[in-house]
């Protein structure tokens, strides 16, 4: 005698997954209000909105001045996703950088409380950034990239997105033959640290952090 599936395993109702267009691209100066967001909600995650001073106006003219050219200056990636193709726009003519884009397939749906306050004029989602800058490295005797900030926001995570963000910066740094990509964590950040070093990262023990800010970095720049 032949059986029939169970409805739910039937081809029409079985589930196809959750689908999300996304793409990474460099960031212009009509982001600065989204960036500035972002900015502020991992001051709020690293638990220091006791250093948040930035506005748009100081990001804006720091980091978009007429002389900044993409990778040799200050430079920030933004991840966006849609649940519909994303169109073609200018950013997709950038000489500087040609936009990476992914179909993401996510097993369970997921609201976005903060769709709205972040969606681009594209009418898609900024989901977060990456922010990196030029170093060197005098025993490589070349230079590398410094990341400075990588953030996604809280329902996009654990989706892969921090991935494909660092995964961008160091497809970058091979494709101008640079030699490495550093970054520090905060030390508390159990999660991020087994993310990085499940992305091949290797904490150097032999290295203190240190930092000069404030008075004391006026101080120092007073010293005879």
């Amino acid at each position: 005698m032949a059986t029939t599936a169970p409805p739910s395993l039937t081809p029409k109702t079985t589930p196809l997954g959750h689908r999300l267009f996304t793409r990474i691209r460099l960031a212009a100066p009509s982001d600065i209000p989204h960036i500035h967001k972002l900015i502020h909600q991992m001051a709020v995650f690293e638990r220091l909105t006791h250093l948040f001073s930035a506005t748009e106006f100081s990001l804006s003219a720091t980091l978009f001045s007429s002389t900044a050219q993409p990778f040799h200056s200050f430079t920030i990636f933004l991840l966006e996703a849609s649940p519909t193709p994303i169109p073609f726009s200018t950013f997709d003519s950038n000489p500087f950088f040609q936009p990476l884009t992914k179909l993401v397939n996510l097993s369970l749906p997921f609201e976005d409380p903060e769709r709205d306050t972040f969606k681009s004029k594209d009418g898609v989602t900024v989901v977060g950034f990456v922010l990196f800058f030029p170093n060197y490295s005098p025993f490589l005797g070349k230079p590398g990239f410094y990341l400075e900030n990588l953030y996604v926001r809280e329902c996009y995570r654990r989706m892969g997105f921090g991935k494909m963000l660092l995964s961008a910066v160091a497809k970058q740094a091979t494709k101008m033959k640079y030699g490495r990509v550093d970054w520090v964590v905060l030390d508390w950040n159990v999660n991020a640290i087994g993310f990085y070093e499940e992305m091949g990262g290797e904490i150097v023990e032999e290295y203190k952090f240190f930092r000069l800010t404030g008075k004391a970095l006026e101080a120092c720049g007073h010293t005879e």
